[in-house]
């Protein structure tokens, strides 16, 4: 298992962002140039990260796009949820799903651990808090 490369490139864009002050305005060419990502590829991508409220666009002369929040609150799973949709290990563990299976079935109970780990671990960190670890380490070199 492993995430899209639109969900590669949703995290890249995401960071590239958080890297500017709060409310700072980037365009899509510039972000495309940044994270060596698909001009067009980059349009769809934000697409979906605005319809989630990560992401707000701009039209116009000084148009592109901007966090809708800040870098501080929002994290990979945030991101992830926006592109793939809600985390599920299994169709038994989306949301709204009903198993007829899940009161006998053996691996229900493990799935649901290893997903709320998976999650949690998602919701450890915001942008914020990566682009500081970054940051930090850079400097050790």
């Amino acid at each position: 298992m492993q995430i899209t490369r639109q969900t590669e490139y949703a995290i890249r864009t995401m960071l590239e962002l958080a890297k500017f002050p709060y409310g700072e305005v980037l365009s899509t060419r510039f972000i495309s140039e940044q994270q060596d990502i698909p001009e067009d590829f980059l349009k769809k991508t934000v697409k979906l990260l605005a319809l989630a409220d990560l992401v707000v666009t701009q039209r116009g002369t000084n148009g592109g796009i901007k966090l809708a929040k800040r870098a501080g609150k929002i994290n990979l799973a945030d991101i992830v949820a926006a592109i793939e949709g809600p985390i599920a290990l299994n169709v038994c563990l989306s949301p709204g799903y009903t198993c007829p299976n899940q009161p006998v079935c053996p691996v229900n109970r493990n799935l649901a651990r290893a997903q709320q780990a998976l999650i949690k671990e998602l919701q450890r960190e915001t942008l914020e808090d990566m682009l500081k670890n970054t940051d930090s380490s850079d400097h050790r070199e």
